[in-house]
């Protein structure tokens, strides 16, 4: 459903998330690593993440990547998806047809309806705090 670069946005964050609890920043090496993407890869989308103020960048030998306390109650997960992918996951066509709408639906365009709703309820209630604490938990994972 999400692209890959989405993906890995969504884990980048939220590992980011999660070390920041602890008041600790990260760098592109250790999230690759975390998150078993390219570093390059990873590179362009923390360029993306911070240009969109989800995640915050800091330069210099004790710099990195973070997120502010109080940023993360505020951050869904929607707006991730929307930095990284746009909001194409609403309003593309559920088999990656060209032409599909209300006047010439594809064969599962009906049905799709209600999936993308929940989707897009789902990403624009959870918020990255709720699943950095489910991460520090060790009730959920970014790796298996």
């Amino acid at each position: 459903m999400f692209s890959k670069a989405c993906e890995y946005g969504i884990r980048a964050t939220l590992y980011i998330a999660e070390q920041s609890i602890n008041s600790r920043r990260v760098n592109i090496k250790e999230i690759a690593k975390a998150i078993d993407s390219p570093e390059a890869f990873t590179a362009k989308i923390m360029q993306q993440l911070v240009k969109n103020h989800i995640v915050n960048s800091l330069k210099g030998p004790s710099g990195g990547f973070e997120m502010p306390n109080s940023g993360f109650n505020n951050i869904k997960l929607y707006q991730i998806v929307e930095a990284i992918d746009g909001d194409a996951i609403y309003k593309g066509c559920g088999l990656g047809l060209k032409e599909c709408n209300e006047e010439h639906p594809c064969p599962v365009h009906f049905k799709f309806l209600s999936i993308r709703e929940d989707l897009r309820k789902m990403l624009e209630t959870t918020s990255v705090s709720e699943l950095a604490h489910d991460l520090k938990k060790g009730i959920a994972f970014l790796k298996q």
